[in-house]
């Protein structure tokens, strides 16, 4: 069986930063799969699960909501390891061209106060499990150490 692309990309090197992790085309539609990796893998320790359901509460709403992308959002949800996201956009998309939506994103959750959207018995699964103070912290760090100036390392996966 082969593996699938994101696999081969060697995690040992990878750093944080927003990396196009593959592009698909479904009926004529360019789709791009964006890799939000908040954490380096295997090298600091993973968000915790209520982290990680706060920032997809909040970064699904701000995504859905932003006037320029909220009609190319498909998808916005964690990465089973922990250590980030994933968001899928409609059309062929760089890193470099939706960095000042993630900037916008993340800017808002660290200024977020008030109720988490869609964190009542009604609408979440499991809306008990939600931690908006560590949510904050991680979204200010990330966007302080990595997304105020990346460099060519936090926008392209490292060569194979």
């Amino acid at each position: 069986m082969d593996k699938i692309a994101s696999f081969t990309i060697d995690h040992l090197s990878l750093k944080r930063g927003i990396y196009v992790s593959r592009k698909d085309r479904y009926e004529g539609l360019t789709l791009t799969t964006f890799d939000i990796r908040m954490k380096e893998p295997n090298r600091e320790p993973v968000m915790d699960m209520p982290v990680m359901h706060t920032l997809e509460h909040l970064g699904a709403t701000f995504l859905r909501n932003d006037p320029v992308w909220g009609s190319q959002a498909v998808y916005l949800g964690p990465m089973g390891c922990r250590t980030g996201i994933y968001v899928i956009l409609a059309g062929d998309r760089s890193s470099e061209e939706v960095l000042p939506l993630f900037r916008n994103i993340f800017s808002k959750i660290v200024a977020f106060e008030g109720d988490i959207p869609g964190a009542q018995p009604a609408e979440c699964g499991n809306w008990r499990e939600h931690n908006l103070d560590m949510s904050k912290w991680e979204a200010r760090k990330f966007l302080s150490e990595v997304l105020a100036n990346p460099g060519k390392d936090n926008l392209h996966y490292p060569e194979a």
